[in-house]
């Protein structure tokens, strides 16, 4: 199987070519980021190199990225929330980008609906919360309202989507 993925990253769209071989690589390190080259190697009959090569190319296009995740919560960040936010439209693209370059927020999405931009955030403590939202984020040109979704308990929490590389979808476009 050959698949088309649509590059996004960056907010581009375009495609990149991916064959069985890449998607195994993106298959067996989704599983565990930290699998040995020399593994994956073996277990397809190429060698350790080709599969550098390709883990390579596939982080350069922004197909990979292997993370490290961290609990926000075990590095004492005790407070979390999901804060939505409207926006003066002429001001969307600048202030998603002052808010992106806050430390505390940790997922920042643009959105079509009741609000214009969702920012996931970890905090201290309800003080840093506080002061965040007063001398920091409302503070923010074009910024007209904000609602702020304190977490209670996180229900589930993952960090991948359901494989699109085993299913017979010969291409995924995000044009």
């Amino acid at each position: 199987m050959n698949a088309t993925l649509g590059k996004h990253d960056n907010g581009a769209s375009g495609s990149v070519k991916l064959d069985e071989i890449d998607l195994d690589i993106i298959r067996t390190l989704k599983r565990d980021g930290r699998t040995p080259f020399a593994q994956i190697a073996q277990r397809l009959g190429v060698s350790t190199g080709m599969i550098r090569q390709r883990y390579q190319r596939l982080v350069k296009e922004g197909v990979l990225q292997v993370v490290a995740v961290t609990n926000p919560l075990l590095l004492g960040f005790s407070t979390m929330a999901m804060i939505g936010i409207k926006v003066d439209g002429a001001h969307l693209q600048q202030v998603a980008q002052e808010i992106a370059g806050l430390e505390e927020v940790i997922y920042l999405v643009l959105t079509a609906g009741a609000y214009d931009l969702f920012a996931e955030v970890v905090f201290r403590d309800n003080e840093h919360l506080l002061e965040f939202l007063t001398a920091r984020l409302r503070t923010i040109e074009g910024i007209r309202e904000t609602e702020t979704f304190m977490y209670l308990k996180i229900a589930k929490e993952i960090y991948s989507w359901p494989d699109i590389t085993n299913n017979n979808q010969q291409s995924t476009s995000n044009e």
